[in-house]
């Protein structure tokens, strides 16, 4: 082969070579030019005031631990685990409620100080609780103040209840609504209770309410303020002749063993505050809070139908106990209570304000006739 030969053979082959070399560089150059521009196209994505946060909370689930001190198979108990259950729905399990009922991560006497250092996301304490630290919060354990269940609505969800609400002021809890139990009864282990004049000289545990505590003090008798968890354990020792509570309490927590007098009285009714902290409300997307909203609303009026059905049921089992004897105050015999407890409306005024005891006045005075 001649050396013409051999140029050619070259030219020919190294033409293909560098062919080669030009089309497979094209290609690198073209990658690196469309992962750019697609880059440049994700990140002007994300930043589109179109951008979705509801998918944020897919990406982690959100957590919130909720404690309380009474049983699951209360008013309280109920309304909880229909809420979580709705949060979770209405969230497609992006926000999960863990529910720590009877007192299991906090008791009633420090749940407030865990919400508060956001050791818990919420608490839902009765509402004389709440008194202890809010003075104003008393005006909703004043004696005969709500006497149906219409009146009781009417505070919680008009002047009455916004006001409160927006009253925990300088501290890391929001208030979100209230909740329904019951009516307050009596009950004691020495012997029936009729009148005032019944109650003398009984030792009665009460919640840390001045209002309550005062009411006691009306009738000459005296007061211990004791965990509800520890309630049980000081009327089965007898340090305490009796208490006061909703039937459902009274029922689920089986003070009737040691409590065989039960007075149908009435006299004050036992709801909730529903609370949540607030730098983590605040750290939750406004469509998060939307869909806790939306949750607790339905569970609210839930509660409410509920509450009265299972007082009911739970008046109706405890009056088929043997141990227990139930008397029902006629009209003539609240009356006297009621008159008893007068002065208690004239020292709370002072604590309370006027505006809001006008409130609850123009409250008895639409449903008295109704009761």
């Amino acid at each position: 082969m001649n050396d013409h030969t051999l140029n050619f053979l070259y030219l020919v082959h190294g033409g293909n070579y560098l062919r080669n070399f030009f089309i497979i560089l094209t290609f690198i150059i073209t990658g690196l030019v469309s992962a750019v521009v697609i880059g440049i196209d994700f990140e002007t994505i994300r930043g589109t005031d179109d951008y979705d946060d509801e998918q944020e909370g897919l990406r982690e689930q959100i957590i919130i631990r909720f404690s309380h001190v009474v049983a699951t198979d209360t008013p309280k108990g109920q309304t909880a685990r229909k809420f979580a259950q709705l949060v979770e729905a209405k969230t497609n399990g992006r926000i999960k409620v863990h529910i720590y009922a009877n007192g299991s991560l906090y008791n009633d006497t420090n749940e407030w100080e865990a919400i508060q250092n956001g050791n818990v996301e919420m608490i839902a304490p009765a509402t004389a609780k709440v008194s202890e630290l809010f003075p104003k919060w008393g005006i909703l354990d004043l004696p005969y103040a709500f006497p149906t269940h219409e009146a009781v609505t009417e505070a919680y969800e008009g002047k009455i209840g916004k006001t409160l609400l927006a009253n925990l002021h300088n501290t890391n809890v929001k208030g979100l609504t209230f909740w329904y139990n019951g009516y307050k009864q009596l009950t004691n282990q020495v012997h029936v209770i009729k009148l005032p004049d019944d109650v003398n000289r009984l030792h009665f545990r009460i919640m840390p309410s001045p209002v309550i505590k005062e009411q006691f003090n009306q009738v000459h008798a005296s007061t211990s303020s004791l965990p509800f968890n520890k309630t049980y354990q000081n009327l089965e020792v007898h340090f305490i002749d009796g208490q006061e509570n909703t039937i459902s309490n009274i029922y689920s927590k089986k003070f009737y063993e040691h409590q065989p007098f039960v007075t149908m009285s009435n006299h004050g009714y036992l709801g909730y505050g529903v609370f949540i902290n607030k730098p983590f409300w605040e750290s939750l997307s406004e469509y998060n809070q939307s869909a806790i909203q939306a949750a607790l609303s339905e569970a609210t009026d839930w509660g409410k139908r509920h509450a009265i059905e299972m007082n009911d049921h739970y008046t109706r089992e405890l009056r088929k106990k043997d141990v227990v004897t139930i008397h029902f105050l006629t009209t003539r015999e609240r009356e006297q209570w009621k008159n008893a407890w007068k002065a208690v409306y004239d020292q709370m005024t002072t604590i309370i304000g006027n505006e809001l005891m006008d409130e609850v006045h123009r409250i008895q005075n639409k449903y008295n006739s109704r009761e």
